[in-house]
């Protein structure tokens, strides 16, 4: 079960001016459950998105970035759940060029202003039949305020659907910020997410909008991982209707684009939270924090290293304060210069490493009750700078091993 993470309600979730979100099942992998969604958007919407990096992009990554590159400006994107359309060669680009021809005639646009995304079971040819078939109904099912049901359409292993939204005042107008996501495994994004999808209805130009998606992306889901794996369809995109009044935001500089900017983080980091929260088997949520490093880089690695450390996790399952574990990955990070003497690193509020040693302080029974939580922090301090950072992972239990041996089963 998801840690303390509970399944949004549509009236949660703020409708964004100029977008629309409708469902269907499509049966592309299992029958009788929601696996396709479909939003709309108003002529003169700008769409910015970052992307795996992973060399085995999926077929509708690759015709995401064609489209984003091509076009300032889009209509729609489909979202199919169940299936990956990776590793399927030419077939699978003409998959996604069926999906966004289908979509465009019922959007009214062009195929070249439709964004699609696919995420399941990768080396499968996609029934992109079901696709076409089941798009009507979601053109049927369209409505601005069904944020959290079209939230559920873009699930695989996910236990709880993700949304999160606020409003804020931005140079005297309401601004609406939405967005929903989707990821519990094959997780550690890097320039991307899993598949996340955030609206605006501010006016924004598209250069500060590219900007934009990218400093949210660094602020909040590259700071997730699960297993350390980035997924081949990882894809976060940020949609902006500009639907509320007021004037554009043009300049990266601006007040305007500041309080934007914390806005959409605001949504954005709850989001990446929650994909560690639902992590395949979770049964804790930690925040891994770093201090005093040289610079974001290093602070960085030393974070994931121990977020990402197998060692670590099935330690933190246990409940066992396993300091040799800490240590260890603290020492994998690649910071070959480090001054061991000057570490220091508390679980929660107990110290347990003072200057690179086991601290005086510490007893065993502090250590036992601090990894008893659902959630905990991690603080390690490395003392040669000023640099910090913050990951979010989850534990492994035995889940983990559980749901992934039987995915395709």
């Amino acid at each position: 079960m998801a840690v303390n993470l509970k399944p949004p309600r549509n009236e949660d979730l703020h409708p964004v001016a100029g977008g629309e979100l409708g469902f269907a099942e499509a049966g592309i992998r299992k029958a009788n459950r929601r696996d396709l969604m479909l939003m709309r958007f108003a002529p003169g919407t700008r769409i910015a998105g970052v992307f795996t990096q992973n060399s085995f992009a999926a077929a509708p990554v690759q015709m995401c970035r064609q489209h984003l590159a091509a076009r300032a400006e889009l209509r729609g994107l489909v979202v199919n759940a169940g299936n990956a359309n990776c590793g399927t060669g030419e077939a699978g680009l003409r998959a996604a060029r069926v999906t966004c021809e289908a979509a465009a005639k019922l959007v009214g646009c062009t195929p070249e202003e439709i964004l699609p995304f696919s995420t399941g079971v990768i080396l499968e040819p996609l029934p992109v039949e079901r696709i076409e078939a089941a798009l009507p109904d979601c053109v049927a099912s369209l409505g601005a305020d069904c944020w959290a049901d079209a939230a559920t359409a873009i699930m695989t292993t996910d236990t709880v659907p993700k949304g999160a939204s606020v409003q804020s005042t931005i140079d005297g107008r309401t601004v609406t910020v939405t967005g929903i996501a989707k990821g519990v495994g094959m997780l550690q994004p890097n320039m991307a997410t899993m598949l996340a999808f955030v609206a605006t209805d501010a006016a924004v130009s598209r250069p500060v909008l590219d900007r934009l998606v990218r400093e949210v992306a660094d602020a909040s889901f590259n700071r997730v991982t699960v297993d350390g794996d980035t997924s081949t369809n990882d894809s976060f995109v940020l949609i902006a209707t500009g639907r509320a009044a007021g004037a554009e935001i043009t300049s990266a500089e601006s007040a305007a684009y500041s309080a934007l900017r914390d806005a959409v983080v605001a949504v954005a980091a709850p989001l990446a939270q929650a994909l560690a929260r639902d992590g395949e088997g979770a049964t804790k949520f930690i925040t891994v924090r770093v201090e005093g490093g040289r610079d974001e880089a290093e602070v960085l690695r030393v974070a994931r290293s121990i977020a990402n450390s197998p060692l670590v996790k099935t330690a933190f399952f246990a409940s066992d304060p396993n300091l040799g574990r800490l240590l260890m990955a603290i020492g994998n990070a690649g910071v070959t210069d480090l001054d061991t003497a000057g570490v220091n690193l508390w679980l929660g509020d107990v110290q347990v490493i003072d200057h690179g040693e086991r601290a005086a302080s510490y007893r065993e029974e502090d250590g036992a009750r601090v990894m008893q939580p659902e959630e905990i922090i991690v603080r390690v301090v490395l003392g040669r700078g000023n640099a910090s950072t913050a990951v979010w992972t989850c534990d492994y239990s035995y889940d983990y091993v559980k749901i992934n041996a039987e995915y395709r089963t």
